[in-house]
């Protein structure tokens, strides 16, 4: 994903690194200089909380422990066709008083970043000012991947020991991790129910006025435990 999607590398990185080829090896080299040089001042910041959980209908309610009156509510899409899917679906209604439980987190490697970035293009060093950001945010994704394993197994649905990092990746696990602005959640104006809960202001992560995180390096999520979770988009311009 790094050298790929952020760096602009063409074909199979890891691949071409094993075999030796000057443009990968040239690559990495440069990047592992970068990384050595951003572990004295990136910082990894997040904040995280469980909340007790109700559906109803395509609503999610969520609660402090035991209150009455939810803390907050969202109201999601639901699919139109096909398994006409919600991510309400994936949380129990109310029953004889007992909830459901989600997580809700916002991670950041963003501190700072954008100012060291302008500086390094300013300077004219330009591989620099784009790999640092590449960097913040590629590291912000591992927060983000990490921190979902660690809520995982205080659910007590921890990884099986045998899964390798690419498996993790490819979600072979109990639950999802669900971002707005994505397919199954589009709204970018549901932020504000996390930035209510959570109060991220206070790891430095601010929701502009087009509800996009800043800084840019910062991962949110909305966490489910329940088994038959999956990916999947509601559809474009649907209620």
């Amino acid at each position: 994903m790094l050298y790929g999607r952020h760096m602009g590398y063409r074909g199979d990185f890891e691949k071409h690194l094993a075999a030796r080829e000057p443009k990968a090896v040239e690559l990495f080299s440069e990047m592992e200089e970068l990384k050595n040089e951003a572990a004295s001042f990136m910082k990894v910041r997040a904040v995280w909380q469980f909340f007790e959980a109700e559906s109803e209908g395509d609503a999610l309610h969520v609660f402090a422990a035991g209150a009455e009156e939810p803390l907050h509510t969202w109201k999601f899409k639901r699919q139109r066709s096909g398994d006409q899917l919600c991510l309400s679906d994936f949380v129990l209604d109310a029953q004889n008083g007992k909830r459901d439980h989600v997580a809700v987190f916002v991670v950041t490697a963003g501190e700072g970043i954008r100012a060291r970035s302008e500086q390094a293009k300013h300077e004219g060093f330009y591989f620099k000012s784009h790999g640092l950001q590449a960097l913040a945010i590629e590291t912000a994704e591992a927060c983000a991947e990490w921190l979902h394993r660690r809520i995982r197994e205080d659910w007590g649905f921890p990884d099986p020991p045998e899964m390798t990092m690419a498996q993790r990746f490819t979600s072979r696990y109990r639950g999802k991790r669900y971002s707005f602005g994505y397919p199954a959640c589009p709204e970018l104006e549901d932020q504000a129910g996390i930035w209510k809960l959570l109060r991220p202001e206070e790891i430095g992560v601010q929701l502009t006025e087009g509800f996009m995180m800043d800084p840019e390096a910062s991962v949110s999520a909305l966490a489910f435990h329940h088994p038959d979770c999956t990916y999947f988009s509601v559809g474009e311009g649907q209620e």
